[in-house]
């Protein structure tokens, strides 16, 4: 087999080498229940990553997703008693809004995403620190309970409720790329945007449409950390938007878009889920594995960035 061909099926060789490595070390990692805690404990992560992969798969980025998900978990804490279980669509059409306007700004006004994300991602922290004051907010349990108690908790043989939301947006996401014209005019728009616009196709209302799911996406995982923690701060997601970049490229969707998709991003996500884990069997103190992950983005970029696309790199 030839190195090309082999490359596509780095992903899931990198998982099954991490987890045999970590369970032969420590048996105790290969445990049913051990692998099912694991799963349920990066949902959050997977549906922020999940928004982020339709973004760089049309060669974009998205450096808003963690203050969109960050102003969520305030929204929904202070929605929730006025609104019960209607804050949720309340915080997700905000996501979806935080989400197009990024669109907005790198089409139409013709800002690079990175920064036109990172404007927008400000704007959603201030939104967070305002409508907070600044200060941890507090979930009363049973409101929590009686509208979003489904979302957390476990059901038949232990599995955590979190994996059948997760696999239920996959699938959705999934569906969208594969099955419907806007999830080819995504692949098309990475592929090739100049071509793309030759043959006629809006690209810039389907570069907003994927911004925008990516913000509501970022905001239904805001929303379960809320729920899953019980409560809102404006810092809650901190620390989760270079893991999800992380995951998306190591998953196979590169920078420059166009190949990959949901699916490896899934796979990404559970490498990112298996480093992390080995990070506390090897006992990794909590302040250097930022580095391990810097290194693994740097690495993945490095090996999964499409050169042909580019001609100067600044």
């Amino acid at each position: 087999m030839s190195f090309g061909r082999l490359k596509r099926h780095f992903p899931w060789i990198t998982l099954v080498v991490l987890v045999l490595i970590v369970g032969v070390v420590h048996p105790s990692f290969l445990r049913p229940q051990n692998l099912i805690e694991l799963a349920g404990d990066i949902v959050p992560l997977f549906i922020m990553a999940l928004g982020m992969t339709l973004v760089i798969y049309i060669g974009g980025i998205d450096l808003s997703a963690q203050s969109v998900a960050n102003m969520t978990t305030v929204l929904a804490t202070i929605s929730l008693p006025m609104f019960g279980v209607f804050s949720g669509l309340l915080v997700i059409l905000a996501g979806l809004v935080f989400g197009a306007l990024s669109g907005f700004v790198t089409t139409r006004l013709k800002v690079p995403s990175f920064i036109a994300t990172l404007a927008v991602g400000g704007l959603a922290l201030s939104v967070g620190q305002y409508a907070s004051s600044q200060r941890a907010l507090y979930m009363d349990a049973g409101e929590r309970d009686r509208a979003f108690g489904w979302m957390v908790g476990s059901g038949w043989s232990g599995v955590p409720h979190e994996l059948i939301l997760a696999l239920v947006l996959v699938l959705l996401a999934w569906f969208l790329q594969n099955r419907t014209t806007t999830g080819r005019a995504l692949k098309a728009i990475g592929a090739g945007e100049p071509a793309a616009v030759a043959s006629g196709l809006k690209v810039e209302r389907y570069k907003i449409l994927a911004f925008a799911f990516s913000g509501m996406l970022a905001a239904i995982a805001g929303l379960l950390f809320s729920v899953k923690l019980s409560g809102g701060s404006p810092t809650l997601a901190e620390g989760f938007l270079l893991p999800a970049i992380v995951a998306v490229l190591v998953g196979g969707t590169p920078l420059t878009g166009g190949v990959g998709g949901v699916l490896n991003t899934l796979v990404g996500v559970l490498i990112v889920a298996v480093v992390r884990a080995s990070m506390l069997y090897f006992g990794v103190p909590a302040t250097s594995q930022q580095i391990v992950f810097g290194i693994v983005l740097i690495a993945a970029i490095a090996l999964t960035i499409d050169r042909s696309k580019m001609r100067i790199v600044k």
